[in-house]
């Protein structure tokens, strides 16, 4: 099967590639562009673990196809710190003691910064809706959600 040349924003960063027309997102992210920080929880959909951020929306990259991200701007777990400099909700979600397996977490931090450029102020409620596709078998969602809201409020600067 011939491979597709893509062209694509990542984390950034101009990016290109060759993937076949059936290979997923994820399995481009991790087996031609190395970047493993993305992880396979159920590759049907279904967990949110693999979700990344395609054009200000949240996607699971089990079910979008790498020939989609042409010319796409898509942000992974590895884009979300700045060098050494931890992005708030990763700092929170380390205060909080929001991870524990950590198979959950970089979707789940994905899912979480999106709802915060979406809405820098959400409720409790809308947190926990928001999240609703990530699954977590370990913290029991309270730390997250707790370090989603501290880290809105600290990015609102309250």
């Amino acid at each position: 099967m011939a491979k597709q040349h893509v062209s694509t924003t990542l984390n950034g960063n101009a990016v290109e590639f060759l993937c076949e027309s059936r290979q997923s997102l994820l399995d481009v992210l991790r087996d031609e562009l190395h970047l493993t920080g993305t992880k396979e929880g159920c590759g049907t959909g279904d967990c949110g673990a693999c979700t990344v951020n395609v054009d200000g929306r949240m996607m699971c990259s089990c079910l979008f196809l790498g020939v989609e991200a042409q010319g796409k701007t898509i942000q992974t777990i590895e884009g979300m710190a700045n060098g050494d400099k931890l992005h708030v909700l990763q700092r929170k979600f380390l205060e909080h003691a929001a991870l524990q397996c950590g198979i959950c977490t970089p979707g789940m931090l994905i899912a979480a910064k999106t709802l915060l450029d979406h809405n820098p102020n959400p409720t409790e409620v809308e947190t926990r809706y928001w999240l609703a596709g990530n699954l977590c078998r370990c913290t029991g969602y309270n730390p997250i959600i707790d370090a989603v809201l501290d880290a809105a409020k600290e990015l609102r600067g309250a």
